[in-house]
């Protein structure tokens, strides 16, 4: 069974956290092609309810490998609390499928926030709460930002050789965000869950207990890039987005109205740069002219 890449310890938090990781994969009994018993894997899934200073806010379908993660980056990526610093404690329990989140003196107003909703097409129905999609104008990301085709390759050689849940169970997407160190990228979170939204929103909230900025990082995606999936990464600051799978029109309006660059189709030495093609460095031998 494969673990989750934490750079950080959630016990030198100021945040008091439960670490409650529940079972990731399950064995069950099945039957091939041929009429034969095996012993299958699959990936776990179950409801984990929010409450943020006792109120009820969302139920979210999650494996369950990094609750605590998922709840921070949630209420990060819904702007519902504008500071960690006033998140006192997030308390995961799984016998009662809740998240109690307690802060100091949230100033949203939750119903206000939470009054316009809309449905995306993340798995398992994702939500963004409407007030984002006008927020998304006041978002510019670095105009000096420059990324190696080097780097865009190791990333994607990284995720396919990696060691993971999908390999053994399937029937979930990853996400992780890497320092762009030039000619090469480091591993910074990898994350899996039953939804690429809620394994985007798990690294947001590591990197908000990090404290961590997004100009100089690189966000990779086993799903497609729609228009959640360049919002939340904007929001991050991160000014490169790639995936393995395609990009929907939204989100590459949303993409070139942010300045944020895309990368779609990514597999072995092939890719496909949707926008932001100038930020990429390629090598000479790679160029070719019509």
């Amino acid at each position: 069974m494969t673990d989750f890449f934490y750079p950080f310890s959630l016990e030198l938090s100021l945040v008091k956290l439960t670490q409650a990781v529940a079972p990731l994969i399950h064995e069950v009994e099945v039957v091939d092609e041929k009429g034969r018993k095996k012993i299958g894997h699959i990936p776990g899934e179950r409801p984990l309810t929010i409450y943020l200073d006792k109120k009820e806010l969302v139920t979210l379908m999650t494996l369950g490998g990094a609750p605590e993660a998922l709840v921070l980056g949630y209420l990060r990526n819904q702007r519902l609390v504008p500071s960690i610093d006033m998140i006192e404690s997030i308390q995961v329990d799984w016998e009662t499928e809740s998240a109690a989140v307690k802060t100091n003196g949230n100033t949203v107003n939750i119903e206000e926030k939470t009054s316009r909703r809309v449905v995306t097409t993340g798995c398992g129905q994702g939500t963004v709460f409407g007030s984002l999609l006008d927020d998304i104008d006041q978002i510019r990301l670095s105009d000096t930002a420059k990324i190696q085709q080097s780097a865009v390759y190791q990333i994607v050689d990284h995720i396919r050789t990696r060691d993971s849940i999908y390999k053994q169970a399937g029937s979930v997407h990853a996400c992780a965000v890497f320092k762009n160190c030039g000619d090469h990228a480091e591993l910074l979170h990898f994350i899996e869950d039953v939804g690429r939204h809620n394994a985007v929103d798990s690294i947001a909230g590591l990197m908000w207990l990090n404290q961590q900025a997004g100009e100089d990082l690189i966000f990779y995606t086993t799903g497609r890039l729609t228009s959640e999936m360049v919002i939340k990464g904007a929001q991050m600051g991160i000014p490169f987005l790639l995936s393995r799978s395609g990009v929907t029109a939204m989100g590459l309006d949303m993409a070139n109205q942010v300045k944020l660059t895309l990368f779609g189709r990514c597999s072995g030495e092939h890719y496909l740069v949707y926008s932001g093609i100038d930020r990429l460095i390629q090598r000479s031998a790679d160029v070719h002219t019509a």
